[in-house]
């Protein structure tokens, strides 16, 4: 069988080493609910990764299929199936105690499977690009807000602070596309709406364009610009729910909130320029959001 020790301990080096904000933040949490933020993280890292590691649409399928299977056969306690090796195993072990301890919605994996696949061509629900923020909430509902639903109990946090949770993990993932337009657009995805776009003046070839120089024109700054409001808006609206948070789990969101809106302080220090390079908060100026919100919430 396999061993969730073990996965603990493969899990926290995923998130260590490919979620720095996040696991700067988690070492304020006690450690039963740090280890279950570190299994959460590494399962959804390992399906992110079968997407974007350039796999075969049909390969990177197969991979989510297994791994969703793993998760299963563990919550059953059953031996995981074929295609998972050792650390993958351990790992979901680590993820179904983390589920069965605090009782996250099973519900919420199907829904971020299902939004990954979203990003493989070829597939039935492949979509890469978004006409309006509505559309782009079909997507993120499954990469993002149902991270924060499954976060409320791992943090001891009363259920009604479920639709804070969810536009917390929301806002993060704006953040992440503002920050990647370059990275996204290589792999030929565009996650900032295009009605948005357009009515700053930027299409299609402004955009490549734009790549194509590593320089952002003034109307895609312009449109960055406007994102970034509105993404400072949805930080924002979520102050009350941490707020709310248990005194003993508040201050490892409040870090990890902290830390990820400042990466758009970092992109308007560029003059919104998101071709050149990829906004990344040091790691002195995380450390510093980790001890400023052992007093309190953030102020956006």
């Amino acid at each position: 069988m396999s061993d969730v020790a073990r996965g603990h301990s493969v899990a926290r080096s995923v998130t260590a080493s490919a979620g720095r904000t996040y696991y700067l933040a988690s070492l304020l949490l006690p450690a039963p609910r740090r280890r279950a933020v570190h299994a959460l993280y590494a399962y959804a890292r390992s399906v992110d990764d079968a997407v974007d590691s350039g796999l075969a649409p049909d390969v990177a399928t197969a991979r989510i299929d297994v791994l969703e299977a793993g998760l299963h056969a563990a919550l059953r306690g059953d031996a995981p199936p074929t295609g998972l090796d050792v650390d993958d195993a351990d790992m979901l072990a680590a993820l179904a105690a983390a589920v069965r301890d605090n009782g996250i919605p099973i519900s919420t994996f199907d829904a971020f499977g299902r939004s990954m696949r979203m990003d493989l061509p070829g597939t039935p629900l492949f979509r890469n690009r978004y006409r309006t923020f509505d559309d782009l909430a079909e997507y993120t509902y499954g990469s993002a807000a149902v991270i924060g639903i499954q976060m409320i109990p791992v943090l001891g946090a009363d259920p009604s602070l479920g639709d804070g949770a969810a536009l917390l993990g929301e806002a993060f993932q704006l953040t992440n596309f503002i920050r990647d337009v370059a990275e996204d657009l290589r792999r030929d995805r565009v996650y900032l709406p295009l009605d948005v776009l357009s009515a700053f003046g930027v299409d299609e070839d402004l955009l490549h364009d734009d790549l194509g120089r590593r320089s952002t024109s003034p109307a895609l700054r312009r449109a960055i610009a406007h994102v970034i409001a509105v993404n400072r808006d949805q930080y924002r609206r979520t102050t009350p729910a941490i707020e709310r948070l248990p005194a003993t789990t508040r201050p490892a969101i409040a870090a990890a909130a902290r830390s990820y809106s400042d990466i758009l302080r970092m992109i308007e220090d560029a003059d919104h320029d998101v071709m050149a390079a990829r906004a990344a908060v040091p790691r002195r100026t995380r450390v510093r959001h980790a001890a400023q919100s052992l007093f309190g919430a953030p102020r956006f």
